[in-house]
């Protein structure tokens, strides 16, 4: 069943003749006739009651034709799509950007974004970077912002920024020094990402230099988001860690101190995307657009 045959079909259902169908594709009426009986033979089936003035459909015939008609349609729809995409003019994006993506990027990218090309659709999934990467390799995604580390294969990584990850506490005295591993180990942990626990690329690098000394780490709350994370350290029920771009925000919350970590540690956020793989236009532009921002968080970061 090709979609040649489905175009010969539903014409000729929807015209009532082969000739009327005929007219209708540019092609000639023994064309139609032919693409429909190859269809038939294929699925012995007939589709078509023959030999008054006008085709009527058989049981079968009637059964095919909504399916035809979503086949053609959404054939159409994809050509349209790609045409649209080609020129910046329409279609739909679906990118993949980490969890805290409007703390550093989001909402300007899409306001910049939108005002260029407000044809195109934009679909940014906002989720851990463990699931954006596995997102852009399953194809659901055509490319994502991610924090490093994340498992690369199949993918084409480009860092962007490097981000100094700092300690946060109520207390001042417990920023006062660097705070190493062993520190962390016996304060009152919050951790963020609690869906992905310690396969969130933050928490990992913790796992690991905590692995190293022979230590484990327990939180003692696990929540969604870092807002979250650091009201509670506000009201004095733990610790946590954010990045320098977080913490030099406006709305980082007041009270709070942060210090850094020995070593230091570091969050690298990177593109990514298919290996071998080519972007749509749109996708391109706004991949384009979002490292750019990312990568201007440069001047910032740095301590």
């Amino acid at each position: 069943m090709t979609l040649t045959q489905l175009r010969a079909f539903l014409a000729a259902a929807m015209l009532g003749s082969f000739t009327a169908a005929a007219d209708e594709l540019g092609t000639t009426q023994p064309t139609i006739s032919e693409l429909v009986r190859k269809l038939e033979v294929q699925h012995g089936l007939a589709l078509f009651v023959r030999g008054g003035r006008r085709l009527h459909l058989t049981a079968a015939g009637e059964e095919l034709l909504p399916w035809a008609q979503r086949a053609v349609a959404g054939a159409d729809g994809g050509v349209l799509a790609l045409q649209a995409l080609h020129g910046l003019s329409g279609g739909l994006v679906s990118i993949g950007v980490l969890r805290n993506a409007r703390h550093y990027f989001l909402p300007d990218l899409i306001d910049v974004f939108h005002r260029e090309h407000p044809g195109v659709r934009l679909r940014l999934v906002g989720q851990n970077s463990a699931e954006v990467a596995a997102g852009v390799r399953d194809g659901s995604l055509e490319a994502g912002i991610v924090v490093l580390p994340v498992d690369d294969e199949g993918l084409e990584v480009t860092p962007l920024l490097r981000d100094e990850v700092l300690w946060v506490s109520r207390d001042p005295g417990r920023v006062a020094r660097p705070v190493t591993i062993d520190d962390i180990a016996v304060r009152p942990l919050i951790a963020y990402d609690a869906h992905y626990g310690w396969d969130d690329p933050t928490r990992r690098q913790l796992a690991e230099r905590a692995q190293v000394r022979g230590l484990r780490l327990e939180p003692i709350v696990e929540v969604e988001t870092v807002s979250t994370a650091l009201e509670l350290v506000r009201r004095g029920i733990g610790e946590t860690l954010v990045s320098r771009t977080i913490a030099a925000r406006d709305d980082f919350p007041k009270g709070l101190h942060t210090g850094r970590f020995d070593p230091s540690l570091f969050d690298t956020i990177a593109a990514v995307r298919r290996r071998d793989s080519t972007l749509a236009p749109a996708a391109a532009e706004l991949v384009r657009v979002a490292s750019e921002m990312v990568a201007a968080l440069n001047t910032s970061t740095e301590p």
